[in-house]
């Protein structure tokens, strides 16, 4: 580089110190740093997560009422929403952090924690690798696409607007998981 050129300020900026715990936990171990398809990789690194919530909902379940699935859902369901409302300020100060906008593609956490939604409507011992795949690829197609009301909940602020439009797209595509699930 030229001594005489002033550098511009995005490169004077400080790069962001990817092994803060935030960075780490919103990228997901980093996978947000892939070069190719980041929030593939985050909803990827999701499915075991969602494998883990219904587990952990069987076993606490059965603690609560014998083979009482309704039980089951409650927790598990109530694990998933923990997670995602941990994203929020975590998302927010990520973002922050890497000062790239409103929704980095290095935050993935959004991705992660979302997938666990998508397979509430599955109970656990029928996740099969199929349904898994078809609820991965259902969930990437809806996160893409952003149909209503996912692109409207994406203006929401900070955190909640990384988290929210991924709630949206777990929504669509545990609705359509559903229904296939019926025929596979």
């Amino acid at each position: 580089m030229n001594d005489s050129v002033a550098p511009s300020a995005a490169a004077a900026a400080p790069s962001p110190r990817w092994q803060t715990p935030i960075l780490v936990l919103a990228s997901c171990g980093w996978l947000g740093r892939a070069p190719f398809a980041p929030g593939t990789w985050g909803a990827a690194a999701g499915l075991p997560l969602a494998v883990l919530t219904g587990w952990i909902a069987v076993a606490l379940g059965g603690q609560f009422a014998a083979g009482s699935d309704g039980i089951r859902l409650v927790v598990e369901a109530g694990l998933a929403i923990a997670i995602c409302l941990v994203g929020i300020p975590l998302c927010s100060q990520a973002a922050a952090l890497l000062g790239r906008g409103k929704d980095p593609s290095a935050v993935v956490y959004d991705e992660f924690a979302a997938m666990p939604l998508v397979l509430l409507v599955v109970p656990p011992a029928a996740r099969t690798a199929l349904v898994l795949a078809l609820a991965f690829v259902l969930f990437r197609i809806f996160d893409i696409w952003k149909p209503f009301p996912c692109r409207l909940l994406e203006r929401l602020p900070d955190g909640l607007g990384i988290m929210a439009d991924d709630w949206a797209a777990a929504a669509w595509a545990a609705g359509l998981l559903a229904v296939a699930c019926r025929w596979i």
